[in-house]
């Protein structure tokens, strides 16, 4: 399923507001405010730990355009290395975590110990200031998240699952601004996440959300709330 949730703004505090609670893995981008957020917690002594995963996907797109504009040829060395990480990950999609764990310490962590090896070389080759220094410099600064799903098969090497998913939100985004208030908001977040989450099952959202509203308004028991849910639907049901 996926869920959606209205903010403000972008900030740290909306982060820190949203993962409050939370503790596990937490696989995202590169944005500053994850990593500024887990080094609080760990300032405070908090029990709620949270391991951050890398997205490859970010990353590559870095070198991807270095790559294409011919400016550095360790870029594209580096977008050859990515590619065979990808290949890997098409053979172990859909296998149990202990299964692509193994073979990403197999074939993977090798490409991986390779490029950080390459970067660290060409970072003292170029200028601090281009666009190559930044590149490798994201990806030295994110090393040990974007190492984590090395070890823990549980985790994708990238987080287009999700960038899927907020995809539809974000090519409507500019509607969004006349929702009217931080409760039009809301209510357009919970709309996004049981239709999205329709569709990610398979369902046609129309015809689960009318039997849905059909049963509720009928008295469904909240005890069993579960077989509304979009994974159970079934368009031969009745009641």
């Amino acid at each position: 399923m996926v869920a959606y949730r209205f903010e403000d703004s972008r900030g740290g505090k909306c982060v820190a507001r949203h993962l409050a609670g939370f503790s596990g893995i937490l696989q995202v981008d590169g944005y500053s405010a994850y990593t500024s957020m887990i080094k609080e917690r760990a300032k405070s002594g908090s029990n709620e730990a949270i391991k951050l995963a890398g997205c490859w996907a970010h990353l590559r797109r870095k070198f991807y355009e270095l790559h294409v504009g011919g400016i550095n040829v360790a870029a594209t060395a580096s977008i050859t290395a990515m590619t065979e990480l990808w290949k890997v990950e098409d053979e172990i999609r859909g296998s149990d975590a202990e299964t692509r764990a193994t073979r990403r310490q197999e074939t993977s962590a090798a490409i991986v110990a390779d490029l950080f090896q390459l970067w660290e070389k060409e970072l003292s080759k170029v200028s601090g200031k281009s666009k190559t220094a930044e590149a490798i410099r994201y990806a030295m600064t994110r090393r040990k998240a974007l190492e984590h799903f090395l070890t823990d098969g549980r985790v994708e090497i990238d987080s287009n699952i999700v960038e899927r998913a907020i995809r539809p939100q974000t090519i409507t985004r500019k509607n969004s601004l006349f929702a009217g208030s931080e409760g039009g908001g809301e209510t357009w977040a919970t709309i996004a996440t049981l239709l999205q989450t329709a569709k990610m099952n398979s369902v046609d959202p129309l015809a689960w959300l009318s039997q849905t509203l059909t049963r509720i308004a009928n008295g469904w028991p909240a005890s069993d709330i579960e077989q509304l849910m979009p994974w159970n639907f079934s368009a031969d049901a009745i009641g």
